[in-house]
């Protein structure tokens, strides 16, 4: 498997549906992210593999980068 089969796999990315703009288009991109690295946390703590702890401190730090990215973004509606 290459790099970009594993990358796509890992953080599949769907096609924008919505009102196109720049700023749009950019915040979803960041959503998108911002699920596919919540869903690899969940699956960690639920393994076993990080500690309840750890998962919402890692979950605390993404939400912060996504309600910065919509401020910058989107503004403040």
């Amino acid at each position: 498997m290459s790099n970009l089969d594993k990358e796509s796999f890992l953080n599949p990315i769907s096609n924008f549906r919505g009102e196109f703009t720049p700023q749009n288009l950019a915040f979803d991109a960041n959503l998108q992210e911002f699920t596919n690295r919540i869903s690899i946390i969940c699956a960690l703590e639920t393994g076993g593999k990080i500690s309840p702890n750890e998962a919402y401190l890692q979950i605390k730090e993404l939400w912060k980068k996504l309600d910065t990215s919509r401020q910058h973004l989107l503004g403040d509606d």
